[in-house]
């Protein structure tokens, strides 16, 4: 009689246990279907896109593409010079965190690129741009950036048509890394690319109004070996050498007498760098200088509309043309704006 009246009182117990179950499940919030649930994007967190990138002109090319879709931190300070610039370890902590890396390469950020090495977590990934933009034979050797050091010079980013390639290669990075977001990526590349098109446009437009014998470039920095082809100027010479240091009497003296023979109406300096020696060069071989060229630091302040890749190099093409005797007309009314919708979050370093 015991055990008869033992199983009654276990079955009864195992059935209030099983409904009470039933109803915790049934009362408990549903659960997304594997269909629903938030995409892998590929990261190293399996959250958004972490990317790290050096020289703003990238930064603002990558922000332009990834919008708000990926967590994007610039290195190197605006108004730094980025040949020089030497990490400080905060920065190994952005790259401990960086699902991407982003920089130009061709020699121009050696220190950030080696501590980048050391620092990216395992399934990181690289992407170097100017390698993977032109080759080897399309290299530029020039005064700053002489063939004997093997260094040319990495200043692509100046030429727009180079620049879409480099955006071009940051899409296709994305999209790889994170598929899920793909068509958004695409159609920011689209709309980036639209935008720098007609940029390159108005710039050969505006280039064409500058007297023929006043198409030549003689700056502070060789920060336009691709841009100077590109609209048909002359490169002529650059007043820093190759260590970044201050140019020699002999060379000062050389550049003076290059400016008197070219007889080109002005020579640009930087905004950023003051010059002396190139006020000297100008005032000695009776032209202008104008000290307001600009080649990684983005003019405004981040949220400004020219705050932008776009709005960099439509600055240099206005202040180029006008000051070598052109009409820059052909760049009003140019957008210079970011091409996604609303802020990104992106941070600019100063």
């Amino acid at each position: 009689m015991m055990k008869n009246s033992i199983l009654p009182r276990l079955t009864v117990t195992a059935l209030v246990a099983t409904l009470s179950i039933l109803l915790l499940v049934g009362c408990s919030p549903s659960q997304p279907s594997s269909s629903e649930q938030a995409p892998d994007t590929g990261s190293v967190s399996g959250e958004k896109l972490r990317v790290a990138t050096t020289v703003s002109p990238i930064t603002s090319l990558v922000e332009n593409i990834g919008g708000d879709r990926i967590v994007l931190e610039g290195i190197v300070p605006e108004g730094t010079n980025s040949h020089t610039f030497e990490p400080s370890p905060s920065v190994a902590t952005i790259l401990g965190r960086a699902d991407l890396f982003v920089a130009n390469g061709l020699f121009l950020e050696e220190p950030t690129i080696q501590l980048a090495k050391s620092n990216l977590p395992e399934g990181a990934r690289t992407l170097l741009l100017a390698e993977k933009t032109i080759t080897r034979d399309e290299w530029v050797f020039d005064f700053s950036f002489p063939e004997s050091d093997g260094h040319p010079n990495p200043h692509l980013w100046t030429a727009p048509h180079l620049a879409i390639k480099y955006a071009e290669l940051i899409k296709l990075e994305l999209i790889e890394m994170d598929s899920a977001n793909g068509p958004y990526y695409e159609e920011n590349f689209g709309k980036l690319r639209a935008s720098i098109e007609d940029l390159d446009e108005r710039i050969a437009a505006a280039v064409q109004t500058i007297p023929p014998e006043n198409r030549k470039l003689l700056t502070y920095h060789d920060s336009f070996p691709y841009f100077g082809p590109r609209y048909g100027f002359e490169i002529i010479g650059a007043v820093q050498p190759s260590d970044f240091s201050e140019p020699s009497t002999r060379e000062v003296a050389r550049l003076i007498d290059q400016v008197r023979e070219t007889r080109v109406p002005a020579i640009f300096g930087s905004e950023v760098f003051p010059s002396p020696v190139m006020e000297q060069i100008a005032r000695e071989g009776g032209v202008t200088f104008v000290d307001r060229l600009r080649d990684d630091d983005l003019p405004g302040e981040y949220g400004d509309s020219n705050h932008t890749y776009m709005g960099l190099i439509l600055e240099d093409a206005r202040i180029i043309t006008e000051n070598l005797g052109g009409d820059p007309s052909a760049l009003d009314g140019y957008d210079p704006s970011p091409v996604i919708s609303g802020p990104s979050g992106a941070t600019y370093p100063q």
